[in-house]
């Protein structure tokens, strides 16, 4: 690695960061057209470079949520229980058996492309539940109409089991490719409901762990694994630099933004990734 792409890696990991740290995504899957197209990082070791981004630049999102109480919360432990064990099977999945960045493109393109599109669409016509509609013209309303009440539970949100089985196969996703179990279980759970100030630390919490076991693995693997497999690491590290300071900046701007903003540049970032993989991928 140069000086130049060092540098380089540097502005990328603090420009990307600063915009995808809002909404809880670490950034890595803006940050794979840049190692592969600009700066040539070769197949698979772009996956590891990306997860080292993700251990290096996510303390900087994690210290401005730390006193959000989500951090530790009940769904961290969810996402990092299943994410964990399919981070470690996706490393082996990549290295032995997944071909060339081709299928990498279109496999992204064919998840977040809906996922986007769906995202906008629910942000722009949220379904008014029966509870919360108006009342006629000199009907008062109902008394505690549209407050929650004990066990009652969002329409949609999925069950603890479902979120931990989403997230294993989320770390399957995130140890082949190396894009950060946020930047797939952000937009699928603002999806289902859950608010964004929840799911983006527990997103950016799971991130984190799942990169730091996910870099290992690789690690470990390009001891006995022709190839290359290992990590870039120095170019890893000026990456992460860069988002470790973007991604603080870009935490403090959460709470100043409104929530339908912060889902609709979720659901826009899912389109355009997914959108420019598809013509990559096919070209």
């Amino acid at each position: 690695m140069t000086w130049s792409d060092g540098l380089l890696g540097f502005a990328a990991g603090l420009l990307i960061s600063v915009v995808t740290a809002p909404v809880g995504v670490s950034g890595a899957v803006f940050l794979l057209p840049v190692q592969v197209s600009v700066l040539g990082v070769p197949s698979p070791a772009v996956t590891p470079t990306n997860l080292l981004y993700n251990v290096v630049a996510g303390p900087g999102a994690l210290l401005r949520h730390r006193g959000s109480g989500q951090l530790r919360g009940p769904l961290t432990r969810l996402l990092i229980a299943g994410a964990v064990p399919g981070v470690v099977a996706g490393a082996a999945v990549r290295v032995f058996a997944v071909p060339g960045p081709q299928v990498f493109r279109l496999f992204v393109a064919a998840l977040l492309l809906p996922l986007g599109l769906w995202l906008c669409a629910r942000t722009l016509r949220p379904a008014r539940s029966a509870g919360d509609r108006e009342p006629p013209p000199g009907e008062p309303p109902s008394p505690g109409a549209g407050e929650p009440r004990a066990g009652d539970r969002t329409p949609g949100q999925p069950s603890p089991r479902a979120t931990t089985l989403l997230a294993a196969a989320v770390g399957v996703a995130g140890g082949i490719y190396g894009i950060g179990g946020g930047s797939l279980l952000g937009p699928i759970l603002v999806g289902r409901g859950m608010p964004v100030a929840r799911v983006a630390p527990a997103a950016l919490a799971c991130t984190f762990v799942t990169s730091v076991v996910g870099a290992a693995t690789y690690a470990l693997l390009a001891l006995t694994t022709p190839g290359a497999v290992a990590p870039d690491w120095l170019l890893g590290i000026a990456c992460g630099l860069g988002g470790l300071l973007g991604g603080y900046l870009g935490a403090r701007l959460q709470p100043r933004l409104p929530e339908t903003g912060l889902r609709l540049l979720l659901g826009v970032m899912a389109t355009g990734i997914g959108l420019l993989y598809a013509v990559q991928g096919l070209g």
